[in-house]
């Protein structure tokens, strides 16, 4: 049994992203929300089970995805702790919060799983950074890991690279978004309909990262290969350059990495 505490655009994504991807029947996961009648949408939508509180899904899932704030961990942990076993998995989604202290808060040898996913799983396209703590096998990790498999890539990073997978990855997200709003809001300056500025902007860097995926090239190299000298591209290049678009995207992910860090 799977289970979820909360069930926000995280939570859910993960939960049909599991279910679409055969990794388990909507019998199979049961989920707990702050407020009772999310849980119950998702009973009526995706035919899951929804638990009448945490201590329910903590008690009845292997495997316990906590999708809560990270601002709710501290209660929820406190609430459950009692409940949750040796033996099961628990897999925490929040940034900033640390095998360390997560045991801290369970005051019990506790299997535990750091992850961090991004927005994107909503539509089966995550990137997700997992770690896992001492008591947590490799064939435990591997099974956490092949869950994700139906909303995400993932990869498993070292600790101390976890919120740098949230600065590249877990809030960069936003960063894209600007950056596509920006060219469709130029595009619109220039004429074109918003709703067609917007397609042309996203499916350009939609393209263009599955070039860097799937070709293996530097993306220097990719981007060279669009400058002919002389021309358009360049020209624009030449811009950004300027503007200081490099630095300002470099100094963007420091800034939330440290945060993330707590620093």
């Amino acid at each position: 049994m799977i289970g979820f505490i909360g069930c926000g655009n995280m939570g859910s994504a993960m939960m049909r992203g599991i279910l679409e991807a055969g990794k388990c029947g909507p019998q199979d996961i049961i989920v707990s929300a702050r407020h009772p009648q999310k849980a119950e949408a998702l009973q009526k939508e995706l035919g899951v089970r929804a638990a009448k509180d945490n201590c329910e899904a903590a008690g009845c899932a292997d495997i316990l995805f906590l999708a809560v704030k990270p601002q709710q961990y501290e209660s929820v942990i406190r609430e459950i702790a009692g409940v949750v076993r040796g033996e099961q998995i628990v897999v925490s989604i929040a940034p900033g919060k640390t095998l360390q202290w997560l045991a801290q808060q369970f005051g019990k040898p506790v299997k535990l799983v750091r992850m961090m996913p991004n927005t994107p799983a909503t539509v089966k396209e995550g990137m997700t950074g997992v770690c896992a703590g001492e008591h947590v096998t490799p064939e435990e990790l591997e099974k956490v890991c092949g869950l994700c498999g139906g909303f995400s890539r993932t990869e498993v990073v070292p600790e101390h690279l976890m919120e740098v997978v949230t600065g590249v990855s877990g809030s960069s997200p936003a960063y894209v978004f600007l950056f596509i709003e920006a060219m469709a809001d130029a595009a619109v300056a220039e004429g074109m309909p918003r709703a067609q500025a917007y397609r042309f902007a996203a499916q350009a860097v939609l393209g263009s990262a599955k070039m860097v995926l799937d070709t293996g090239l530097h993306p220097g190299e990719l981007k060279d290969m669009v400058c002919s000298p002389g021309g358009t591209t360049i020209e624009a290049v030449g811009v950004l350059e300027g503007k200081g678009l490099r630095g300002a995207v470099y100094e963007a992910v420091r800034a939330c990495v440290r945060k993330s860090r707590g620093i």
